[in-house]
C-alpha cells in the first residue's frame, strides 16, 4: 500500500475528497474536509486506513472519513463503513474500538447562566462527589451483584430506571432506547464482567468528561426551541463509554478475530483490522458481547446522569423535574449496528461500523422521538474543555451518503504524550489558565487535564463548519463550557 503522502486523492468540491479505488480497494474512499483539514489528514496515517478498510469484504458504498479522522487501532478514528451479510460482509471490533459505545448525552435546564454562576464553584465540587472520575475509579456505593450485571448487559438504561437511575421518559431520548437487542451476556468474558462490576455510574478517564455549560449562540431558532435549548439555557454533557468492560471485550475478541481471519482466509493489509465473516461463529459471538458492552454503556451514562441531577438538586435546593433537567438526546460514537440504507438503487440490511462517528439519522426516521421526527435527530458535538461544543440535527443528504453519519467532536491532533511534554515544556499553572477562563476544572489528576488541553484538539466549530456546509449536519447551537469534571 502507498504511503499517505503518495496516496491518489481528487477533490470532489470545496468539503469532499475522494480516494479512487487503487490495488486491493473494493470501493472508493470519501473524506469530507476543507482544505486545511485534509493537510492536516495527509500527515498522519490515517488516509492509509481509510484505504486500508476499503480492503475488507463486503463493504459497500465508500470508506468514509469524517473532518475529526485520526489515525486509531485499525480504523481511522473518525471512520464510517457499512457491511453486507450478502456480499461476505464482515464485522471488525477495530471499526468499534475499545471504548464500546463511547458517547455523549446532553441535559437542558429551565436555568440560564446568571442562575448557576454564583453557585458554580459548589456545584462542580458537588458532581466531583457524586459522580467519580478517574483511572480504575469504581462507584463508592454501587456494587452490582452477579445478576444485576447481566440485567445491565442485557437491558441498558432501561435497568437504571427500573432502578431508581431517572423516569421512563428518559428512554424515547437515548439512541435505540438505550439499549442494543442481541446481547450475548455469555460471550462477556469473567475478566470483563469483574472489571465492569464496580464501574457503573463513572466518569473513566482519557477524553470522558461531565461538563456544565450553557448556550451562547443559535444557528436554527425552530430547532434549538424544540430540543430546549434557547440562548443562554444552562445545559450539561456527559461523555463516557462502556469503561473496563467495553476495553475488555475488545481484548478478547482481537484474539478471536485474529484466528477467525487466518481460518477464513481473509487477505488483510494490516492485522489490526482482524475481522470475521458477519455470518459466521465468530462474528455472531463478537456482536453479541459487543452489545452487551453496549448496554453497559447506555446504563453507565445514566446511572451518571442521575449523579448529575441530584447533586445540582442539592446545590440549588430545588427538584431536577422543578429545574427542568431533562434529557434532550444520548448518541454513541464506537459501534457496529444492523441498519436499513438505500444502496445502488435498493434499501440493503447493512452492518454500520461507526468508530468515532455521530449517528444522524434525517427527519421522519422511524426511529426518532416523536419530539424531533420533524427537526431530524439531535447530533452532539462536543469540541474541547477551554472553547465550546455544538449540538447539530441530522440530514437526509447524511442518509444518502454516509449511512446516516457525521463527526463526533474536534479530532486530536497532539497525542496524550506530546501534551503533556507541552505544558511541562511551558511550565503552565492549568488551574490559573482555567480560572481566568471563567471556567471551573474538577479533576482526579491534573495529569489528565495536561493531557487534554485544548490546542491538543482541532478547533471543533472548522469540523462542524465542514460538516454544516457539506449537508451531513445542520448547525443547531454552539455550548460553551462554564465548568468540567474530567478523570
Amino acid at each position: 500500500m502507498p504511503s499517505d503522502s503518495t496516496i491518489q486523492v481528487r477533490q470532489v468540491d470545496r468539503y469532499r475528497w475522494l480516494v479512487p479505488k487503487q490495488g486491493p480497494m473494493r470501493v472508493d474512499g470519501l473524506v469530507f474536509a476543507d482544505r486545511r483539514l485534509m493537510a492536516d489528514v495527509r500527515g498522519d496515517q490515517a488516509l492509509q486506513q481509510v484505504v486500508n478498510v476499503a480492503t475488507l469484504p463486503g463493504i459497500v458504498g465508500h470508506s468514509i472519513a469524517m473532518p475529526d479522522i485520526h489515525w486509531g487501532y485499525g480504523f481511522p478514528i473518525g471512520g464510517v463503513a457499512a457491511f453486507d451479510p450478502d456480499e461476505g460482509g464482515v464485522v471488525s471490533p477495530g471499526g468499534v474500538g475499545y471504548d464500546i459505545n463511547c458517547g455523549v448525552r446532553l441535559l437542558r435546564s429551565d436555568l440560564v447562566v446568571g442562575d448557576i454562576r454564583p453557585k458554580l464553584r459548589e456545584l462542580m465540587n458537588q458532581i466531583m462527589r457524586d459522580v467519580p472520575a478517574g483511572v480504575g475509579v469504581g462507584q463508592r456505593d454501587l456494587r452490582l451483584g452477579p445478576q444485576d450485571l447481566l440485567g445491565v448487559l442485557e437491558k441498558g438504561a432501561r435497568w437504571a430506571v427500573e432502578h431508581g437511575f431517572g423516569v421512563p421518559a428518559d428512554l424515547d431520548r437515548i439512541e435505540s432506547g438505550g439499549a442494543l437487542s442481541g446481547a450475548d451476556t455469555a460471550a462477556v468474558s469473567p475478566r470483563a464482567l469483574e472489571r465492569g462490576r464496580k464501574q457503573l455510574g463513572t466518569v473513566g478517564s482519557g477524553n470522558h468528561f461531565v461538563e456544565v455549560g450553557y448556550v451562547d449562540e443559535v444557528y436554527d431558532e425552530h430547532a434549538a426551541h424544540v430540543m430546549g435549548l434557547d440562548l443562554d439555557t444552562v445545559t450539561v454533557f456527559i461523555h463516557s463509554g462502556s469503561r473496563g468492560l467495553g476495553h475488555q471485550v475488545c481484548t478478547d475478541f482481537i484474539d478471536v478475530m485474529l484466528r477467525a481471519t487466518a481460518k477464513y482466509g481473509i487477505d488483510l493489509p494490516d492485522k489490526q483490522l482482524a475481522c470475521a465473516p458477519l455470518d459466521s461463529d465468530e462474528g455472531k459471538l463478537y456482536l453479541g458481547a459487543m452489545n452487551a458492552a453496549a448496554n453497559f454503556a447506555f446504563a453507565n451514562r445514566q446511572v451518571m446522569m442521575h449523579g448529575v441531577r441530584e447533586a445540582i438538586e442539592r446545590v440549588l435546593g430545588r427538584s431536577w423535574t422543578k429545574l427542568g433537567l431533562d434529557l434532550v438526546y444520548d448518541v454513541a460514537h464506537n459501534n457496529a449496528k444492523w441498519e436499513e440504507h438505500q444502496v445502488d438503487g435498493r434499501r440493503r440490511k447493512l452492518c454500520v461500523h461507526r468508530k468515532g462517528a455521530t449517528r444522524a439519522f434525517p427527519p421522519g426516521n422511524a426511529e426518532l422521538p416523536a419530539a424531533y421526527a420533524e427537526i431530524g435527530q439531535p447530533v452532539l458535538i462536543p469540541g474541547d474543555m477551554g472553547r465550546y461544543s455544538f449540538v447539530l440535527a441530522g440530514t437526509e443528504r447524511a442518509s444518502q451518503e454516509t449511512f446516516a453519519s457525521t463527526c463526533h467532536g474536534a479530532g486530536r491532533q497532539m497525542s496524550r504524550t506530546q501534551a503533556k511534554k507541552s505544558v511541562r515544556r511551558d511550565g503552565r499553572d492549568l488551574r490559573r489558565e482555567f480560572e481566568e477562563m471563567g471556567i471551573e476544572v474538577r479533576a482526579a489528576s491534573f495529569a489528565t487535564v495536561a493531557e487534554e488541553i485544548p490546542e491538543a484538539y482541532k478547533d471543533v466549530a472548522d469540523v462542524v463548519d465542514v460538516v454544516h456546509q457539506a449537508g451531513i449536519g445542520r448547525k443547531v447551537v454552539r455550548l460553551r463550557p462554564l465548568g468540567v469534571l474530567k478523570g
